[in-house]
């Protein structure tokens, strides 16, 4: 029997050490790794390529959209499952388009999570039962042609700058993290609010946190 290679990438230690748990008595899978944001999870799929990868979308630093479409075109052969508390089409949309194979809610019995894992190892899409496949495929095509999103109107490097500074980093904080120079940094945010038309920080991140690149309870953690 193949055993299917899972990395868990959830910024609450307690969520991966539970399912680290209840994945260890399926016969068929092991858990490779664990990553607590975004940015790691990719180094992760990088150093173990796991065949599976469950991803939370709130994470710290890089979200799970963002992170998921770099592990997509990076790493094709891995699948992704989004595992989240957001059921918003947004939310759906956004993954499924940065090339998840699998969308599931946080509060779905774990039966459906293993059951999800071998849907997509076996090479098919698995949506949680309150998601309507054919509804997110809709929203899919007519956010791409009509809606504008972050996901559209920003470059992948301006919504990973517009991230970090939302959750409270300097230009500084941003340009080392990201290992750039703290100019180009700069410009990067000037691009940010010319696009969309704000010009506060406060704005900007009320708008990352609405458009799914960060969240609340991450703004409140680190402002605390």
């Amino acid at each position: 029997m193949r055993t299917t290679r899972v990395l868990l990438a959830d910024d609450h230690k307690m969520m991966r050490d539970g399912l680290s748990m209840l994945i260890a008595r399926e016969e068929d899978m092991t858990v490779v790794g664990q990553a607590d944001n975004g940015r790691v999870a990719i180094d992760k799929a990088a150093e173990l390529n796991p065949d599976v990868i469950i991803m939370d979308i709130g994470m710290p630093g890089l979200n799970g959209i963002d992170a998921t479409r770099q592990i997509a075109q990076q790493f094709p052969a891995i699948k992704v499952i989004a595992l989240s508390m957001h059921s918003d089409r947004r939310f759906v949309a956004g993954m499924l388009s940065a090339g998840a194979a699998g969308y599931m809610l946080k509060d779905s019995a774990f039966e459906e999570l293993a059951y999800a894992v071998r849907t997509v190892t076996a090479g098919r899409t698995y949506l949680s039962p309150g998601i309507s496949h054919v509804v997110a495929e809709d929203y899919i095509s007519r956010l791409q042609t009509t809606d504008a999103s972050v996901f559209s109107v920003l470059s992948p490097r301006e919504r990973e700058v517009l991230q970090l500074l939302a959750e409270g980093k300097t230009t500084k904080q941003a340009a080392m993290d990201l290992g750039l120079s703290a100019k180009t940094v700069e410009t990067h945010r000037q691009n940010i609010m010319k696009k969309l038309g704000i010009f506060t920080v406060p704005q900007l991140t009320k708008y990352a946190i609405r458009e799914g690149l960060t969240t609340l309870e991450i703004e409140h953690v680190q402002g605390a």
